[in-house]
């Protein structure tokens, strides 16, 4: 059975969650209305696996007898000034997210919660990975500059399944 204190913090996640999904799929459609199919397909994708994140912590509140609340999710920013700027607030979202993970770990530790505990680690692993995805696509927009997006727009999903 969870502690209350950690049923709270477990259902602001689901919020959080949410709202990386919601965030990503309207990065993902201004991708696509600037011509960027490729990034939009990679967003796409990233917006899935955070409705999936969502859904774990769902169930497992559930599961350990306490009730998931489904939050409203709050509208997300519409347009980005270019590619680069979209990345580097996808790669400050992530970071707010493994703190957000590193919060939830550090309140079960605090309460003895060995069971969330170990659940929270897949996640824990996931961030350190979701943040050096992230990071390698900002290099390897930054090794080919402004001049090249075409390129990197066709084999951005390489990217993704090199992970």
């Amino acid at each position: 059975m969870l502690k209350p204190k950690v049923e709270k913090i477990l259902v602001e996640q689901i919020q959080k969650e949410g709202y990386s999904s919601f965030l990503y799929l309207s990065m993902a459609s201004w991708a696509e209305s600037k011509g960027m199919a490729g990034v939009a397909q990679w967003l796409y994708a990233q917006a899935e696996e955070e409705k999936m994140h969502m859904l774990k912590f769902v169930e497992y509140i559930n599961e350990r007898n306490g009730r998931a609340i489904i939050p409203a999710i709050e509208k997300s920013p519409e347009n980005w000034k270019d590619i680069f700027v979209l990345f580097d607030e996808v790669l400050a979202h992530e970071q707010y997210i493994s703190a957000s993970i590193n919060d939830i770990l550090a309140l079960a530790v605090k309460e003895n919660d060995y069971a969330t505990q170990n659940w929270i680690q897949w996640f824990v692993t996931e961030q350190v990975e979701e943040e050096s995805s992230v990071q390698t696509v900002i290099d390897k927009l930054n090794l080919i500059g402004k001049n090249n997006l075409y390129i990197f727009d066709r084999d951005i999903m390489n990217l993704r399944a090199a992970e």
